[in-house]
């Protein structure tokens, strides 16, 4: 089966990552913009990662500024929005295109085994999430409008390990 393994991403620290390095951790890929309506969710989103991280979830961020050009910042300033107005600990990545022919691989691939709003494989709008197994199997597709805090309990459940059960407590 085909998983997200093969790609690689850039975060804003110039740093790339071989997705790889994520084997046995759930991930949570979401595309993000600083002007959207939406951008709350990252306040839910840091909260989420900050109680479930030392578990294995990672979340990885993508700027992207193809929906209402809800993302005009560039590179440091990007940084520099992200940590003074949320205070992200999860990983930002470079700013991305996720569909059209510059689209980045890794928005093909997941684009290409899930479907969204109206049974659309392109992405509607700003905060779509991706949810990826421990295995690096693509799980579910979320539409904007999900809540970070409605994933808890699908992400807890890739949390679970038999031998050792996880007790999560409320946010």
């Amino acid at each position: 089966m085909e998983t997200i393994y093969r790609y690689s991403v850039q975060l804003l620290n110039g740093e790339t990552i071989a997705l790889k390095q994520l084997q046995g951790k759930p991930v949570l890929i979401i595309n993000i913009a600083s002007k959207c309506s939406f951008a709350a969710q990252l306040s839910a989103l840091e909260k989420m990662y900050k109680k479930y991280h030392s578990f294995g979830l990672e979340i990885l961020a993508f700027p992207c500024n193809q929906f209402g050009r809800n993302e005009p910042l560039e590179d440091a300033m990007l940084k520099e929005f992200y940590n003074s107005h949320f205070d992200l600990s999860f990983m930002i990545c470079n700013k991305v295109q996720v569909n059209g022919p510059d689209a980045h691989p890794l928005f093909n691939y997941l684009k290409s085994h899930t479907r969204g709003i109206s049974q659309n494989r392109a992405i509607k709008w700003n905060f779509t999430k991706f949810l990826v197994n421990s295995e690096g199997e693509l799980v579910s597709r979320y539409a904007p409008r999900t809540k970070p805090d409605t994933l808890r309990p699908v992400i807890e459940s890739h949390l679970y390990n038999e031998d050792s059960p996880i007790q999560f407590a409320k946010l």
